[in-house]
């Protein structure tokens, strides 16, 4: 059987949010936040786990303007997809992000989490929000 799984990254300045498909590539599950450390490390560590989990193509949130236009973040995201490339030779998909940290921040509460858990949670969850619109939208 051709596996054909993701891995969903929703990139922070201090904190990136994973999330991953089941083998398939059509289901979306929050996994993790990772602690960033500094940008090698954060490559080594993204590229290490992908890796382990077999995973065949990453997808990053893409952080927009609200008219669509890039923002200096997009940069940033892109400069950290291309190294995250470059090292891990795993092929790398942009998706647009606007807004998905509403989504996840309306989807916990709807869940009655906590806000002190919701804090915790949110990034993976805007992870796994990413790369289930990217999934649904690629069909």
């Amino acid at each position: 059987m051709q596996y054909n799984r993701y891995m969903g990254l929703d990139y922070g300045n201090s904190r990136i949010g994973i999330a991953f498909s089941d083998l398939s590539g059509t289901i979306a599950s929050a996994d993790s936040i990772y602690k960033r450390k500094d940008e090698k490390a954060d490559i080594e560590y993204l590229t290490k786990l992908a890796l382990s989990k077999d995973v065949r193509h990453i997808v990053i949130g893409l952080p927009l303007n609200a008219d669509g236009t890039e923002s200096e973040m997009s940069k940033c995201v892109k400069d950290f997809g291309q190294k995250l490339f470059d090292k891990s030779q795993i092929e790398i998909f942009y998706q647009d992000e606007r807004y998905t940290s509403f989504e996840a921040e309306e989807y916990l509460k709807e869940a009655r989490i906590p806000w002190e858990k919701r804090k915790v949670l949110l990034d993976k969850v805007a992870a796994q929000i990413i790369l289930q619109d990217f999934l649904d939208n690629r069909k």
